[in-house]
């Protein structure tokens, strides 16, 4: 070893994590859950204070928010992701008991109530304080999984509960079998609505939806030292999980090896001058007519449960885009509490749990299975300037 070389820090780890292995490999008795997602409005009233900690540090006036609440006021305010999480968190309580896991969920959101700071404290008042933190993201980027980190430490941090609470993180989870296989069935029946209706293969076209980021952001995605090619591990992840599932559909609907795919992007905000990624899924299916397309299933490969943006950007937008183009369109389902995804989940507790071995770990592709402690750099946000993060090598 390097002499001159800088310890390892993890901040806020358990004893197993805080040397940064990439995978922990020994067993760890975390004593609670911790369910972490990025929360909703629950009511029109609720619409604004949200979108204001969404945007917090950004400096946009209401009135801009005002502009782009929209589709939260088309469904009355509500989210839908809040509804989600209450039943995915049931049923993981009933998934880790039917397995004999006594492991309290607790549940806290980024921008809406009940938020991560009130867990954390709830979770320390009920003498909790070795947390295994689940993330409602798949894939690796800075929103999706750093700035998690990021709120595990401001939380201990402003709490007060550093010195005494630690929290590790499941790995993103975007190619455990869990999580594909929802995908695989949804993929699966909606080609074939359409060949049993009489669609030919090459009339049908499989698009991949997911969340769209900043390309500097997708760029930065996973760690510094990974080169994964343009758009970094976030693009990297979804292609290779699109591939998975493709394949899979193919083995069981062998009419269906025919049918093209591609990864397109939803939900694009910021300003027009900063690029994003793309193509946007309404701009693709615009043009399929043109390629000789007359049916499309949409698939939301980035989401885990349906979000707004499933609600409004995909059953609105894409539908109205897909019937504007005179073509049939079917959105699959996300894995929300499928029992496939629900057990997987657990699955990937009790992997931490018990220490496995990162080569008994299951995964679909070969990018992973991904990292238990994130690696330096992993996902920065340059923007925003360095901020500690739970879970990860610092910086």
């Amino acid at each position: 070893m390097n002499s001159h070389a800088l310890p390892i820090e993890v901040p806020f780890a358990s004893d197993a994590a805080a040397s940064g292995p990439a995978h922990v490999e020994v067993p760890v008795a975390y004593d609670a859950l911790l369910l972490a997602g990025f929360g909703g409005p629950e009511g029109q009233d609720d619409v604004i204070p949200f979108l204001r900690n969404v945007t917090r540090g950004r400096g946009i006036p209401d009135e801009r928010l005002e502009e782009v609440a929209h589709h939260y006021r088309h469904f009355g305010g509500v989210s839908p992701i809040n509804a989600q999480n209450r039943a995915l968190k049931a049923a993981l309580e009933e998934e880790l008991a039917r397995r004999g896991i006594d492991l309290p969920v607790h549940w806290g959101n980024r921008n809406w109530a009940p938020y991560l700071e009130e867990a954390v404290q709830d979770a320390a008042a009920a003498g909790h304080t070795t947390l295994l933190a689940l993330a409602t993201s798949a894939y690796s980027s800075f929103s999706s999984c750093r700035q998690y980190r990021e709120d595990f430490a401001r939380v201990l941090t402003e709490t007060g509960l550093g010195d005494r609470v630690t929290i590790d993180k499941i790995r993103q989870f975007f190619d455990h079998p869990g999580f594909v296989q929802p995908f695989i069935d949804g993929v699966r029946d909606a080609v074939s609505t359409f060949l049993d209706d009489g669609v030919a293969p090459g009339a049908i076209r499989v698009l991949f939806s997911t969340h769209s980021i900043p390309t500097a952001d997708a760029e930065r995605s996973g760690p510094r030292d990974l080169d994964l090619g343009e758009g970094g591990a976030y693009a990297a992840q979804h292609l290779a999980v699109a591939e998975v599932v493709m394949a899979a559909v193919a083995a069981e609907r062998p009419a269906a090896t025919g049918i093209g795919w591609e990864l397109v992007y939803q939900s694009r905000s910021g300003p027009p001058s900063q690029p994003w990624l793309e193509p946007d899924v309404n701009d693709v299916i615009a043009e399929l007519p043109g390629r000789g397309v007359s049916a499309v299933a949409i698939v939301p490969l980035g989401f885990v449960s349906d979000h707004m943006e499933v609600l409004w950007d995909l059953d609105t937008e894409a539908t109205e885009a897909a019937a504007e183009a005179g073509i049939r369109s079917i959105r699959t389902p996300t894995p929300g509490i499928d029992p496939a995804f629900v057990s997987g989940l657990v699955d990937l507790v009790e992997e931490r749990l018990s220490g496995t071995p990162a080569a008994d770990r299951p995964h679909r592709t070969d990018l992973g299975p991904w990292f238990d402690v994130c690696r330096p750099a992993c996902c920065e946000n340059v923007r925003a300037g360095f901020k500690p993060a739970a879970s990860g090598i610092a910086p």
